[in-house]
């Protein structure tokens, strides 16, 4: 299955580490969302906005990984899925369940998703506007 990930999972040792099976394949751009930070866990959250993007990355993942993700991502108390479409394809990606007000990431997890960041390629721009909320 193809997943999204848009935080600490972009960091490819961590994701590889995680699920064993996942498959980077390309950076891609999540359409009229932002990226956030939020909750007591201060974790990277996406909600809907018009006209703006998340960049993350699309990863090939087995089942074995996707239930070693909702583990990971406290499935379906912390985070539920979000499906989306790209290019006719189903794509899944989580997203916070309570939509608490913005929590500036801890100094360790910002670095993790700054060197996923570097690991995908991505434009640090829509990172450096999430965290000016």
């Amino acid at each position: 299955m193809l997943y999204f990930a848009y935080g600490s999972n972009l960091h490819h040792f961590q994701m590889k580490r995680r699920c064993k099976d996942s498959i980077f394949l390309k950076k891609i751009n999540l359409k009229d969302f932002r990226l956030t930070f939020r909750s007591k866990y201060r974790a990277a959250d996406i909600e809907i906005k018009k006209n703006s993007i998340v960049p993350g990355a699309l990863f090939e993942i087995s089942k074995s990984d996707e239930k070693k993700l909702d583990v990971y991502e406290d499935y379906p108390i912390l985070y539920k899925k979000y499906y989306f479409s790209y290019y006719g394809k189903k794509v899944m990606t989580y997203t916070m369940v309570k939509k608490s007000p913005f929590k500036f990431p801890t100094e360790r997890y910002l670095n993790i998703v700054k060197r996923g960041y570097k690991d995908c390629k991505l434009d640090k721009k829509y990172l450096n506007i999430a965290l000016k909320p």
